[in-house]
């Protein structure tokens, strides 16, 4: 079980795309960033109305909703990824397409105090899961969309990928920590 876990993956654990997200991960504690988040994040949002969360920098970009809502499907992919291959899974796993998967769903109708309690709770369960987990079991690897990764990559890119959309809420959607 891993109270903490500090090791950093090798850029060959993960396709070259995702190396933005590992760069937006300090070194350090990975469990504890992929808590402390959870409050971080919330503080961002929490403070938005209704109306503010439907917000988008222009016609053709999420709202605040849709990124929220990604952040959360994401990070169930992710997580789903990560548990196949600690669990030793053989078979690759498909990618997805993010666009369409928030094109289908319906978050700009959901109400914005719920999108933030999913993204809590989903979150949470993350924790949990990569907290069961032992060190052997961070470095098995797996294929999904066609490349190979490893656990501990795809819990570098889920705290990578927070880091990356929350950097683009505070510059393009004008959001501070304030």
């Amino acid at each position: 079980m891993l109270a903490s876990y500090t090791e950093r993956p090798a850029s060959s654990e993960y396709a070259p795309f995702y190396a933005g997200y590992v760069g937006h991960v300090p070194p350090g504690d990975l469990i504890g960033l992929l808590e402390t988040q959870i409050e971080d994040t919330l503080g961002l949002l929490s403070g938005l109305s209704e109306d503010e969360a439907g917000y988008r920098y222009a016609p053709d970009k999420w709202s605040i909703k849709q990124v929220v809502g990604h952040l959360i499907e994401a990070e169930r992919i992710f997580v789903y990824r990560a548990l196949a291959f600690s669990r030793n899974e053989t078979k690759p796993l498909p990618g997805y397409a993010q666009n369409d998967y928030v094109e289908a769903a319906n978050f700009d109708e959901q109400a914005w105090s719920d999108l933030l309690d999913e993204w809590r709770v989903v979150r949470k369960a993350t924790v949990c899961f990569f907290r069961s987990l032992n060190p052997a079991m961070m470095e098995r690897a797996g294929i999904a969309n066609g490349v190979g990764f490893t656990v501990r990559a795809l819990a570098c890119i889920i705290a990578g990928h927070e880091r990356h959309h929350v950097s683009v809420l505070r510059a393009r959607y004008g959001l501070d920590s304030a």
